[in-house]
C-alpha cells in the first residue's frame, strides 16, 4: 500500500511538473549543462548540447534538449530539404538520455553550474515554457539556431547581464566552413557533399559568439563564463568516456578513388578519341548529365529553400544546370555550331571557379580538382573536335 501511495504521489508530481510554468525546485536541486560527443551519421558529426536538471527531493533528473524532430509530421522530407522544418525542444529522463548515447558509442560530459535557487527556477520556468504545445516550435538553422546555439540563449535570458562570455581563449577565428570541416574527414562523401551543397556565405570569419554553433565551442566557452564575477562552472565530470570514433572506412570507398578513376577513365577516353578522330557520345552525355543534375540541385538548394548556409554557392559555376539539356543535344548525329561557344563558356566558367578559389570568395572541397581536371580535359577536347567540324563544313 505504501509503494502504491508513494507511486501515485510522484505521478502527481510529475503531471504537476509537466504543466507547471513556475518551477518551485528545492534548494537540493541543480542544473548543468550536457555535452555529447560525435557519432557516426552525418547528424550526429558535431555532437549535442542539453541541460540537465536533478532535484533529489522531488525525485527529478531531467534532460531539456533543442533541435528534435518528428519523422511523423506532414511533409516531413520536403520541409526538410526546403529549410521549412519546425524543430521543438523536448524532455526526456536522463537515464534514457544516457543509455541512448552509450549505445551509439559517444561520450558525455557534463558541467555543473554554480546557480542560486533563484536562478535554477527562473531557467527551469524558462524551459518549461518553451515546453508548451504553442512555443515548443521553432524553424531551425544549422548555423544560427540549433541545439547548442539555444544554452547560451537560454542562460542569457534567465540570467541577464550578469551572466558574461570571456572569448580571449580562442586563440584563432575560424570561417564556418573551417569550424564545420573540424570533424569531418575531407576524404569522405558526406564532406564533399557538404562543401557541395553550401554557398560561399559559410566562408566568412565566425564571430566568437558564432563559434557556439558547435556543441564543443560551447562546451569550452562554458569554462571561461562568469556569473556575477565567478566562474559559473564548479563541477566537470565524464559520464560515458568512449573514445570518438575513427573514419576507418577502406580506400576504394571513398571519394578520391573514385574519382580519381574518374580522371584516368575521362584521360583515356579522350586520349582514345584524339587519336581515333571521333567523340565518345556516352562520355559526354554522362558528364554533361552528371554536372547538370548537381547543378539543379545547387540552384534549387540556393533559390528554392530557406537554408542560409546554401546561399551565393559558386559551385554552380562548374556544375552548370543547362548542362542537363545540353547533354540530351550531344549524343544527335548533328551537333550545332553554337555548341563551340557553349563549350567556350564552359571553359571559362571553370577559370572563374579557380579564381574564387584562390581568392578564398569561396573554399571548395579539396577533391574537386579532381572533377575540374575531368571535365577540363574533355571541354578541351570539344573545343578542338568541333572546330574541326566546322572547318570540314566549310
Amino acid at each position: 500500500m505504501f509503494k502504491k501511495i508513494t507511486f501515485l504521489f510522484l505521478l502527481l508530481i510529475s503531471a504537476f511538473w509537466g504543466y507547471s510554468q513556475n518551477a518551485q525546485l528545492s534548494p537540493l536541486s541543480k542544473i548543468s549543462l550536457l555535452t555529447v560527443g560525435t557519432g557516426e551519421e552525418l547528424a550526429a558529426k558535431f555532437g549535442h548540447s542539453a541541460i540537465r536538471l536533478q532535484d533529489p527531493t522531488l525525485g527529478i533528473d531531467e534532460v531539456y534538449g533543442y533541435g528534435t524532430y518528428d519523422f511523423e509530421d506532414p511533409n516531413f522530407y520536403l520541409n526538410f530539404t526546403r529549410g521549412k522544418l519546425s524543430y521543438t525542444i523536448s524532455r526526456l529522463p536522463f537515464k534514457y538520455f544516457k543509455y541512448g548515447y552509450q549505445q551509439e558509442k559517444r561520450w558525455v560530459r557534463e558541467q555543473s553550474l554554480d546557480l542560486t535557487l533563484e536562478q535554477r527556477n527562473a531557467i527551469v520556468t524558462f524551459l518549461e515554457h518553451n515546453l508548451l504545445p504553442e512555443n515548443k516550435k521553432y524553424k531551425y538553422d544549422f548555423l544560427f539556431d540549433n541545439c547548442a546555439t539555444r544554452i547560451p540563449m537560454v542562460f542569457e535570458k534567465t540570467l541577464g547581464s550578469d551572466f558574461d562570455f570571456d572569448y580571449s581563449y580562442l586563440k584563432e577565428h575560424l570561417t564556418f566552413r573551417e569550424l564545420i570541416r573540424l570533424k569531418l574527414n575531407p576524404n569522405t562523401w558526406s564532406n564533399f557533399g557538404i562543401d557541395l551543397a553550401l554557398g560561399s556565405v559559410i566562408d566568412r570569419k565566425a564571430s566568437p559568439y558564432e563559434h557556439l554553433f558547435l556543441p564543443i565551442y560551447v562546451y569550452e566557452q562554458m569554462k571561461h563564463t562568469t556569473l556575477n564575477g565567478k566562474p559559473i562552472v564548479n563541477k566537470e565530470t565524464v559520464l560515458v568516456d568512449i573514445p570518438e570514433q575513427v573514419d576507418d572506412s577502406p580506400f576504394y570507398l571513398s571519394p578520391a578513388f573514385w574519382l580519381g578513376l574518374l580522371v584516368l577513365l575521362v584521360g583515356y577516353i579522350t586520349f582514345k578519341d584524339y587519336n581515333n578522330r571521333e567523340r565518345s557520345k556516352w562520355l559526354d552525355f554522362a558528364l554533361f548529365f552528371i554536372t547538370g543534375i548537381a547543378g539543379v540541385l545547387i540552384a534549387f538548394l540556393w533559390f528554392a529553400t530557406d537554408h542560409l548556409a546554401t546561399k551565393a554557392n559558386f559551385n554552380a559555376l562548374w556544375a552548370f544546370a543547362p548542362n542537363l539539356v545540353i547533354a540530351f543535344i550531344l549524343v544527335k548525329k548533328t551537333i550545332p555550331k553554337w555548341m563551340l561557344t557553349y563549350t567556350i563558356f564552359l571553359t571559362i566558367l571553370l577559370g572563374i571557379t579557380c579564381v574564387l578559389w584562390v581568392f578564398k570568395i569561396q573554399v571548395f572541397s579539396i577533391l574537386l580538382i579532381l572533377v575540374m581536371l575531368a571535365v577540363t580535359m574533355r571541354y578541351l577536347y570539344l573545343i578542338h573536335h568541333f572546330r574541326k567540324e566546322i572547318s570540314i563544313k566549310k
